[in-house]
């Protein structure tokens, strides 16, 4: 068994966990640490009979990942009173809609930054009332600061003045030059309310969105975390209705191969139940990608990530605005 599939099996199969023996305990905590899943993890083995050195180190995961449920779901109730005025859908993303909705995916989940999606129409109306209310600028820079404003998805980054907490605003989930163009107004329009008045994405969006996050905006760090997300999700808003309107909405935002690729690896690595889709040659490189670490956690396979980093600015802008962009940092 490789070091990663020891985490991948012990939150499909938590009772896999039963077996191992001091070495492989090891790697499993180190790996599920630097994945950001060692909370999730510690919800899947949850009343199983395990090492004390492990369950120190599981509760300390599970008691971090609480907090950050709870200054999430704060941060959230702080948007939405300093948006309030503006009658403006504010929906949530990721980790916070996850945990907002009491979404299995949401047990255990780290959760970092804020993210929400507001139309494009209302950004500088968003943008005042949240400088009104505490948030500061992260990227002073004049050059960041109009990168983010003419080629990204989101405002530049803000932090609260007091709170110390982030936000990203977006009005897309992925950068406007990028290939696939996702319909943001659908996005919102079929957004789900909550009943404090915040939104959340429809399932299928919400898998869409993790899809793209995933496979045509980033590298794939971190990529295990986000597939477990997927599984997640999947495993929760399994149905007939879901599956039809999952391939109907990966169509109207363009990221139907990403989408098959996604649930193709997510059955490979935590037997997500899919659609049969027969395996595609390249998936093998998206497999090491995601399972490239040793037994204490560290990265292997520079080389590989390498490709896949700049994959990414590939896949983000035409040749030649990254190469405009990518000198413009360097000589920085």
């Amino acid at each position: 068994m490789s070091e990663v599939a020891l985490l991948t099996r012990a939150l499909t199969t938590p009772e896999s966990v039963l077996a191992l023996d001091a070495a492989q305990w090891t790697a499993l905590l180190t790996i599920a640490k630097a994945e950001r899943l060692a909370a999730s993890l510690a919800v899947r083995l949850d009343g199983l009979p395990l090492p004390p050195e492990a369950t120190r180190v599981l509760n300390a995961a599970r008691a971090n990942a609480g907090t950050g449920r709870t200054h999430a779901l704060w941060e959230a109730e702080m948007a939405l009173r300093a948006l309030a005025a503006l009658d403006v859908p504010v929906v949530l993303l990721k980790g916070t809609a996850f945990v907002a909705a009491g979404l299995d995916a949401g047990r255990g989940r780290l959760i970092g930054d804020l993210d929400i999606l507001v139309p494009h129409a209302n950004l500088d109306a968003v943008e005042a009332a949240l400088l009104a209310a505490g948030w500061e600028w992260v990227k002073p820079d004049p050059y960041d600061d109009d990168y983010y404003r003419r080629w990204m998805h989101e405002l530049p980054p803000l932090i609260h003045r007091d709170r110390d907490r982030m936000i990203d605003v977006h009005h897309t989930i992925l950068p406007p030059t990028a290939r696939p163009t996702p319909d943001a107004a659908a996005l919102i329009t079929d957004s789900v309310a909550l009943p404090n008045g915040l939104r959340i994405l429809c399932p299928a969006d919400m898998v869409i969105h993790a899809v793209a996050h995933m496979f045509a905006d980033g590298d794939l760090a971190g990529g295990l975390r986000n597939l477990w997300d997927i599984d997640r999700l999947v495993r929760e808003f399994d149905s007939d209705d879901f599956w039809k309107a999952l391939s109907h909405r990966s169509k109207i935002h363009g990221l139907v191969p990403e989408t098959r690729r996604a649930l193709r690896l997510s059955a490979r690595l935590f037997d997500t139940p899919v659609p049969h889709d027969a395996p595609k040659p390249t998936d093998r490189f998206y497999l090491a990608r995601l399972t490239s670490r040793d037994g204490w956690g560290r990265e292997t396979r520079p080389h590989l990530r390498l490709a896949f980093y700049i994959r990414s600015h590939w896949l983000r802008m035409p040749p030649l605005l990254l190469a405009r962009h990518l000198w413009t940092k360097w000589r920085k």
